[in-house]
């Protein structure tokens, strides 16, 4: 078979050429890969409970709400407005605001705030798995601390949070 005159020889540096630019394409590739599973041997990426708090949020059904996320088990979590992947909803409960009086007699009372806005007061607690070491807990490239604003998103609805905790399951 005869080579067609518009096609050139190759020579040894296209074929070098050639081999990095497979290199290259498969190290993108293989990247983030190689890398999680190497992580995961080490032990270096371990399950991490976070706790969201969720504070003033406007909701028809409160407790309705809470029950489909409960159902749904599973949301996208964004910190600092970079996208960290999905997690594990453990438990979802609603802390709205008391009020506590001392009475004389030096017994306590809780009364639920009448001043309070009719928000909903949520408690996220879930489950990642978020790579651990001396510099702290990082999910998805990014730090993770308590105070750092998060996002939540479900099905059916997008709530901005707080990180109130951190720790092992």
């Amino acid at each position: 078979m005869q080579r067609p005159s518009w096609l050139p020889h190759p020579s040894p540096i296209d074929g070098v050429a050639a081999l990095i630019a497979l290199t290259a394409v498969v190290g993108v590739v293989w990247s983030p890969k190689l890398t999680n599973a190497v992580a995961r041997a080490t032990g270096s990426i371990k399950p991490v409970q976070i706790n969201v708090d969720v504070r003033n949020l406007s909701v028809a059904d409160p407790e309705g709400f809470l029950q489909s996320i409960r159902e749904e088990g599973r949301l996208s979590f964004v910190i600092r407005n970079q996208p960290a992947g999905r997690v594990r909803v453990l438990e979802v409960e609603n802390f709205s605001p008391k009020v506590v009086s001392v009475l004389p007699d030096g017994s306590v009372v809780q009364a639920d705030n009448p001043n309070a806005s009719s928000g909903l007061y949520a408690r996220f607690q879930l489950e990642a798995d978020a790579e651990t070491g001396q510099s702290g807990v990082v999910i998805g490239g990014t730090k993770l601390k308590i105070g750092v604003p998060v996002e939540l998103e479900g099905d059916r609805y997008r709530v901005n949070g707080v990180v109130s905790g951190l720790g092992n399951p």
